[in-house]
């Protein structure tokens, strides 16, 4: 099956910024796909690219197979999105918002009622805008992106302003879509509930793609580690990889897989016979934010020694 979305060479400045560098990536149908990385990475501005929102230098969106320009995006008929805040009108209800957005057809009320169902919005539905708090505005904000039951739905922090309950019942829908073909491009700084719904992870960086994986291929389900500064962490290095220990060196730790309960007291008996000081000791569960912090660091130091 072809890709729902394929990004490729995408280059954005503005001004003198250049924001968005070399950017290529794709999501799949029926995938749920993060988009993760720091603030001020590009996260907000890939979105906006993919809507059509503003033009760029060179490189090309295509969404199933046609491609998106601010000239020409009939195909985002088919794209429901909420970029940063909604943007709702203060003197219209809940209900006329919808009314306003929804499709035209025998199904269209029916749709309305399903999604104010689906989303618990009913109490406040009839009320204006204007009298929203930031969870209300977001609850909407997703409601209106979900409305026309889209084959790609674009959520940029979808979980802000979003209170524990409503956070659980966006990752249940969420799913639950995706389980009947819906797509998903979601960004989030909550990366503990991201890491319960996406299949993919596409991680930026400085406006660069520095790495596409899926969530199995990250390892990261409850693996534990032990990361370890030493007086000299090349000497340690060599007398555990001599050991037959794999590790990775982050900065200045060396981080070693714990396979066993007492790895760190034989950790420590091997440096001592090399007479290697240990100058401190980490414990680290890994999940997708240690994930996303071990694979920035590697991309800055690896972008150190290229310089």
């Amino acid at each position: 099956m072809g890709d729902i979305l394929t990004v490729t060479n995408l280059n954005k400045s503005f001004g003198k910024k250049h924001v968005l560098k070399n950017v290529s990536f794709n999501v799949q149908p029926g995938e749920v796909v993060g988009l993760v990385g720091p603030n001020g990475a590009g996260k907000t501005t890939i979105m906006k690219a993919i809507l059509g929102l503003f033009s760029w230098e060179s490189g090309q969106v295509v969404i199933q197979g046609q491609p998106v320009t601010m000239t020409s995006h009939r195909v985002l008929d088919e794209v429901g999105a909420l970029i940063e805040y909604p943007g709702l009108y203060p003197f219209l209800t809940g209900y006329q918002h919808l009314e306003l957005f929804a499709n035209d057809g025998p199904q269209k009320q029916a749709r309305i009622q399903q999604i104010i169902e689906t989303l618990k919005i009913d109490s406040y539905i009839n009320q204006k805008a204007k009298n929203y708090s930031l969870g209300m505005k977001q609850k909407l904000g997703i409601a209106l992106a979900l409305l026309n039951d889209p084959q790609l739905v674009i959520l940029d922090e979808p979980m802000n302003g979003l209170d524990p309950q409503a956070t659980k019942d966006l990752r249940d829908l969420i799913i639950s879509q995706a389980k009947k073909g819906t797509t998903f491009l979601i960004s989030s700084h909550i990366l503990s509930e991201l890491e319960k719904i996406v299949d993919e992870v596409v991680v930026l960086d400085q406006g660069k793609i520095i790495k596409q994986a899926k969530m199995a291929d990250l390892s990261i389900a409850g693996q534990k580690f032990i990361l370890l500064k030493t007086d000299d962490n090349v000497k340690a290095a060599e007398a555990l990889q001599a050991a037959g220990y794999q590790l990775e060196v982050i900065k200045d730790q060396l981080k070693i897989e714990q396979s066993e309960s007492n790895e760190l007291a034989k950790l420590i008996k091997l440096l001592s016979a090399q007479q290697i000081n240990l100058v401190d000791v980490a414990h680290q569960q890994n999940d997708l934010e240690t994930s996303l912090l071990n694979i920035l660091g590697k991309h800055e130091q690896d972008s150190q020694v290229k310089e």
